[in-house]
């Protein structure tokens, strides 16, 4: 399959004297955010991270509590500060998307820079196929994977076109109408930050006198029984958010986990308690309690700062995960879910969450000689939407960025 060149609405232009910089506003899964073409984009962290903060409407610099995004493209939400830098790379002779995910949050101008977005990844191949830079498929399935720079993780994207050129569409909890479909297979997702399944050795801990669990699987995370803070997991995310006390207690047995699970900034530091506290990425948390319908557990999920209207996928998938692990928190109150067998076995997970039933399926087996779990592969489904695509106009770009944006502009005369 051919790559095809970068379209004119890739790079950016300048237009009554502004400089416009292209983007994709797209929804994937419960997530929104950009998704930008990374040859445009500038290799300086600086300028690159000055760009996406335009983009956005996030400070350039220190706190501003309160900021409602009006100049940028930014929602308020972690799970709608968003942006995917994305170009094609081969790979044994065929076309993968690379992706780098850019954290961002409506009141500080910090950037994180470690962690994937299962939703949003389910963007990335309608993105390349509207962009171009990989080839439009006719009709059928259409599958490419997606290597994450972030985490490591090889994802495998898939999408089907009808007879009609329109593409199969599905719908998910917490997205109202049916959208393009894309299946999303995860590969080897096991230690996706740490390096370990479960990153304390233990499947069960007693931190801060809750027993938690704490499992990497796509993402790191930290899981809880609702019980034990007077919660049950069917609560309204704004209830426990309005919870002050609740709040500041998963806040602070977090970042102790954290520090147990021996979490690391990008650069390969150990994160510290206060840097733990103030993550707006890792670890995730959640509470988890008894299915109340047809789902085999209960989850409020959170990222960690905010609590999430629904589930991440890649939380999703690691708690999915965790209820196939004898010891931990999940497997005790999960139920209806089989033992893992000695040979592979795609075992599916439904999690009720506050949008509905996120619907996992886990590729695993369990190990002859030691009884261990081995985690394969994680899938989920999601839909994916364009919302526009256009060029954003930067105002306010320095005097560097804009020397930047114009050497770019010159080249392409």
């Amino acid at each position: 399959m051919p790559l095809l060149p970068a379209l004119p609405d890739l790079v950016p232009r300048q237009r009554c004297g502004v400089i416009e910089f292209p983007v994709h506003h797209m929804r994937g899964g419960t997530s929104t955010g950009l998704v930008l073409h990374a040859a445009s984009v500038p290799a300086d962290l600086a300028l690159r991270e000055e760009l996406l903060r335009h983009l956005m409407g996030t400070p350039q610099s220190g706190q501003l509590p309160g900021n409602r995004q009006l100049t940028g493209l930014g929602r308020g939400a972690p799970t709608s500060n968003k942006v995917f830098l994305v170009d094609v790379e081969r790979h044994e002779g065929q076309p993968r998307l690379v992706s780098t995910l850019a954290q961002l949050a409506g009141g500080h101008a910090d950037i994180d820079w470690s962690v994937n977005c299962g939703n949003m990844s389910s963007a990335l191949q309608l993105w390349g196929l509207d962009s171009g830079v990989i080839e439009a498929l006719a009709i059928g399935m259409h599958a490419i994977d997606i290597r994450n720079t972030n985490t490591g993780v090889l994802t495998t994207s898939r999408m089907a076109r009808e007879l009609d050129g329109s593409f199969a569409a599905a719908g998910i909890p917490g997205v109202p109408g049916s959208f393009p479909r894309v299946d999303l297979f995860l590969h080897d997702p096991v230690g996706a930050k740490t390096g370990q399944l479960l990153p304390t050795g233990k499947a069960q801990d007693t931190v801060l006198g809750y027993d938690v669990s704490c499992v990497d699987v796509a993402v790191p995370m930290v899981i809880a029984c609702a019980r034990q803070f007077g919660k049950t997991a069917q609560e309204s995310m704004a209830e426990l958010e309005a919870d002050h006390a609740f709040m500041e207690a998963i806040r602070q047995l977090w970042s102790a986990a954290g520090l147990l699970m021996g979490l690391r900034h990008r650069d390969g530091a150990l994160m510290t308690r206060e840097a733990l506290a103030r993550s707006e990425t890792i670890p995730k948390f959640c509470i988890v309690g008894p299915a109340a319908a047809e789902g085999n557990i209960a989850v409020r999920y959170f990222t960690p700062q905010a609590g999430h209207a629904s589930l991440a996928v890649s939380g999703g998938c690691c708690l999915a995960a965790a209820c196939l692990i004898p010891g931990t928190v999940a497997h005790a109150l999960a139920r209806g879910v089989p033992p893992v067998a000695l040979n592979k076995t795609e075992i599916g997970i439904g999690i009720e969450n506050p949008a509905g039933i996120l619907g996992t399926s886990i590729v695993a087996h369990r190990e002859a000689a030691t009884g261990s779990i081995v985690i394969g592969s994680a899938a989920y489904r999601r839909s994916a939407q364009i919302l526009l695509r256009g060029h954003v106009p930067l105002y306010q770009a320095s005097p560097a960025l804009t020397a930047w944006l114009q050497k770019q502009l010159s080249a392409r005369l």
